[in-house]
């Protein structure tokens, strides 16, 4: 509770925040928990993926730019979070010309478009997020340590889930009753002790993300096979992956395409020779649940196509922006 009630008190300042933790422990929840706490509450909070855009495309992205050749111009995401709130998710991914432009937009309330030849006042205020050690990366000039200054006006640290086991019941709670009202079921049956106490001495290397997903696919599992959930869960999904016929050693040969792709950090609780192929589980049957996973696939294809750009991902669906919102919410992609 002193995390949350520190969040409330930064909230009101109006100054920038950087936010902490390891992957999946919630930084964009509490950075929209700043918004929403705000004097800014009533306009819009917008995110923006710092390591899903290339260099020139980040540029674009957040600033704009201005063509002199007739070309349509583009409107940074500064522009369209003005008065409100811009959500800065994995800032360590930003490049260090893009830092020096970030610092100044942040230091005078002035945005200048690529292309444009004066700049444009915003009122923003910057959150940001990160999973990265900021300060060591400063240290070695990876970022500037100028910007670090004026985005760490306030910094909050979120603890993983491991350290704060109390947290659990209360969490399990809320995203089993989520999952029961989208499987149209009438309660949540709670856990049974020994699956909670399972839970305590799970390290949870994925966090509360993890959790999530775990809560989600044990409940569904004991929907399936009685939809009444008439008692407690006991069987927990603790690895989805866990099959006697996974496929156990390196992967296959690798095609030109895939030799092309750039690596990405292997997660914790993917061990070394514990890789699964990723077909997916069997798809529902019954009517609502194939229309959920149709409306879900458009969405993700949209999102993919658009690099996870949530106005443009609107629009190839011939959606309002907060229609799309909406959907976020209702498949629980968006918080």
């Amino acid at each position: 509770m002193a995390l949350m009630d520190r969040v409330s008190d930064y909230a009101s300042t109006d100054r920038p925040a950087l936010i902490v933790g390891e992957r999946g422990t919630g930084k964009e929840l509490i950075a929209s928990r700043v918004h929403f706490l705000s004097p800014r509450w009533e306009k819009i909070f917008v995110r923006v993926n710092c390591a899903a855009f290339d260099d020139d495309a980040l540029d674009r992205e957040l600033f704009g730019q201005t063509f002199m050749d007739g070309r349509a111009d583009t409107n940074g995401r500064f522009f369209e979070a003005d008065g409100g709130t811009l959500f800065l998710d994995g800032i360590e991914h930003m490049p260090v010309h893009l830092q020096e432009k970030l610092m100044q937009t942040i230091e005078h309330g002035r945005v200048q478009a690529t292309g444009e030849l004066y700049a444009e006042e915003v009122d923003v205020r910057v959150v940001a997020a990160t999973d990265a050690d900021l300060p060591g990366a400063a240290r070695r000039g990876d970022f500037r340590a100028d910007l670090l200054d004026r985005i760490a006006f306030h910094v909050i640290t979120l603890p993983p889930l491991r350290a704060r086991p109390d947290d659990l019941p209360a969490l399990i709670e809320h995203f089993g009753r989520v999952v029961v009202s989208q499987l149209g079921a009438d309660a949540f049956p709670g856990l049974t002790a020994e699956a909670h106490e399972r839970l305590r001495n799970h390290p949870f290397p994925g966090n509360v993300r993890e959790l999530k997903g775990l809560i989600e696919r044990s409940t569904v599992r004991a929907f399936l096979a009685d939809e009444a959930l008439g008692e407690p869960i006991a069987d927990l999904d603790l690895d989805p992956f866990d099959s006697p016929h996974r496929i156990v050693g390196g992967p296959g040969p690798e095609t030109p395409h895939q030799k092309a792709m750039p690596r990405v950090q292997a997660a914790p609780h993917l061990q070394a020779g514990k890789d699964e192929d990723t077909e997916p589980g069997d798809a529902p049957t019954d009517f609502p649940g194939r229309v959920r996973a149709f409306e879900r696939g458009l969405i993700d294809e949209a999102l993919r196509a658009t690099n996870d750009h949530q106005g443009k991902a609107a629009e190839r669906l011939g959606l309002s922006y907060h229609q799309l919102r909406g959907l976020l919410r209702k498949h629980g992609l968006k918080k």
